[in-house]
């Protein structure tokens, strides 16, 4: 029984590494492991159990600085209806016309919007709130960037306020001790964030291991989550998605 008044949003993750599905454990790219070389055909099975939204992110974008794997956005936009919220490496308006033409639906903006904060503000002038989404990597509450190897002094409450004054409605708060590991999700942090800042949509991602994980997101009426590893690693099955959407 949920006290939730509304079902979570079941959201994969496809991360991208030489146009390959991957995973890594605390965002560490030694810890790379490919499960799929074909992202199409992970996203086609997604999209046949009946989820909506995918969560792609292009790993090797985020350490270059730049979009590098738009193609395999073009592929997956094109070939199923997916909605896609695209990241990893966005820096420049140029990017984020890349992401858009390519077929991304959403985009998110994570290191960005801590280092060069006027250049994020123009986009979400330009493309509205539902278009834009603040990613909050997080660790011991300070905001983290660049694809995780630096923590910046910003405390994370202060960053979502900051950026909900501006106008952001959507962010996808992912705690990079949790990434990754199957431990389960920072539900205290989560009920928090939800606390603080009612009118959010929050998107949890990071250290679900189960469905249960999602039942305890739902219950503390997070509004989303995303998982990647729990999947591919089978401890969450396509038919149990399937069940909960149901």
């Amino acid at each position: 029984m949920t006290t939730s008044s509304k079902a979570i949003e079941l959201i994969p993750a496809i991360d991208i590494i030489e146009g390959k599905c991957v995973r890594l454990s605390k965002g560490d790219y030694n810890t790379k492991k490919v499960y799929n070389e074909n992202p199409l055909e992970v996203a086609l099975q997604f999209e046949n159990h009946g989820i909506t939204r995918l969560h792609l992110v292009d790993l090797d974008g985020a350490k270059a600085g730049r979009i590098i794997n738009y193609k395999v956005l073009e592929t997956i936009a094109a070939k199923t209806s997916l909605v896609i919220d695209f990241g990893g490496g966005l820096k420049s308006s140029d990017d984020l016309k890349i992401a858009f033409e390519s077929g991304a639906t959403m985009v998110t903006g994570g290191s960005i919007a801590v280092k060069n904060p006027a250049e994020f503000e123009s986009w979400i002038q330009k493309y509205g709130s539902e278009k834009i989404i603040l990613g909050s990597d997080v660790k011991d509450r300070k905001i983290a960037v660049s694809g995780w190897t630096e923590t910046s002094q910003l405390d994370l409450f202060d960053f979502l306020k900051g950026y909900i004054e501006k106008g952001i409605r959507q962010t996808i708060c992912t705690d990079i001790c949790k990434d990754g590991m199957l431990q389960g999700p920072s539900l205290e942090l989560y009920k928090e964030i939800l606390e603080s800042f009612p009118g959010l949509y929050l998107v949890a991602s990071g250290g679900v291991s189960s469905m249960k994980d999602i039942e305890l997101l739902e219950e503390a009426r997070v509004n989303a989550v995303i998982f990647g590893k729990a999947i591919y690693e089978g401890r969450i099955s396509m038919p149990d998605l399937e069940k909960r959407l149901r």
